[in-house]
């Protein structure tokens, strides 16, 4: 079995490659708006890359991955990204960050070199060579708006989000979703980064004054769980129905749980999903990681698939920036992405049935 190794990135662009190692950049946050999933998504990438090694690796090279920081502003990460690539020091790169750090890493990286971008993300057209495998904010929220409005009875959401290019997206899905429904939205906020906890109180009364029944939250991370915290205090958690296409386990440990039954969360995949893949996924993280690793959230998993998918498309020499989404089509042809609603209970999330067609 070939080890898996992670790599800094000053050792990339300096070491040898051990056995002619295939190397990708694995860009994900280990601080900023993110940082709390970083640990997670780490354990999702490892795995991918001890499970590939243990089949020999990729053409007999051993697959290392070289850790960049995502969760810094988006033109310094980019510019390292762009530092390693003019080295020549990846094969491939791939991550799970926040899309306005995807989109400087694009304009590096697009018809040099494969990238795989995996969590949920704004929608839009990619340049060559990138390839978004996780959803697109209409496909993540259409069930999770129509349903919760007619079973809790809604009639005026609230959109809450951070600042930047995905949740102008989402907000834009759901005026659009909300509507069909036959609700409307009665107040829309974004907020820059790292501003939620000294700004809240006036979130909160812009929420009251609103007379909002729902709010759909875009805030990630640290931002995220701040917010929801503001709410319990206020005791307004009890009163709003809230759907997050952003919270995972990661996030709902740190805010302390949540017993109202009125949190939601709309993603791929979580860890108490009760279908044999995502229960063996489990099980082989803790087997190779220890009992007390993180749980593998969505983010997690989908790094986990995704670098999967890059060593699939490596074996069958099929990198190429310019045929790759062709390519990676082929292998994930009926392999539509689901997304699942689950209610917040405790620590944990029950995964509510799977949502009909509409």
């Amino acid at each position: 079995m070939l080890d898996a190794r992670l790599v800094d990135p000053l050792d990339a662009l300096h070491l040898p490659r051990e056995g002619g190692a295939f190397r990708v950049g694995l860009v994900v946050p280990q601080s900023g708006p993110l940082g709390l999933t970083g640990p997670s998504a780490l354990d999702g990438a490892l795995l991918a890359a001890h499970e590939i090694n243990a089949r020999g690796g990729i053409h007999d090279r051993p697959l290392e991955l070289v850790l960049v920081d995502g969760g810094g502003a988006p033109h310094p990460v980019a510019a390292e990204v762009r530092r390693l690539l003019d080295a020549g020091a990846l094969d491939a790169l791939a991550g799970c960050h926040t899309s306005d750090v995807h989109r400087a890493v694009e304009t590096v990286a697009a018809g040099r070199i494969a990238y795989i971008y995996t969590p949920p993300h704004e929608g839009g057209t990619r340049r060559p060579g990138v390839l978004c495998t996780g959803v697109d904010p209409s496909t993540q929220l259409a069930h999770a708006v129509a349903d919760l409005t007619e079973g809790h009875h809604l009639r005026r959401w609230a959109l809450i989000g951070n600042d930047y290019i995905w949740p102008r997206s989402v907000h834009r899905a759901a005026a659009t979703l909300a509507d069909r429904a036959g609700a409307r939205i009665v107040l829309e906020r974004r907020i820059p980064f790292g501003t939620v906890e000294p700004g809240v109180e006036a979130l909160l009364d812009a929420l009251r004054a609103a007379r909002a029944d729902a709010v759909l939250l875009s805030l990630i991370g640290r931002d995220l769980v701040h917010f929801n915290r503001a709410l319990r205090r206020s005791g307004l958690d009890r009163r709003l129905v809230r759907l997050s296409g952003a919270l995972e386990e990661n996030g709902l440990l740190a805010l302390g749980g949540d017993d109202t039954g009125a949190l939601y969360a709309a993603m791929p995949s979580f860890a108490t999903l009760a279908e044999e893949p995502r229960q063996s996924l489990g099980e082989r993280h803790r087997a190779l990681c220890g009992p007390w690793a993180p749980v593998l959230d969505a983010y997690a998993v989908g790094l986990y698939e995704g670098l999967q998918l890059l060593a699939a498309l490596a074996e069958r020499h099929a990198l190429e920036p310019h045929g790759l989404t062709r390519a990676a089509g082929r292998l994930l042809r009926g392999g539509r992405r689901t997304v699942h609603l689950a209610r917040a209970e405790g620590l944990g999330f029950a995964v509510l049935p799977p949502l009909g067609p509409r």
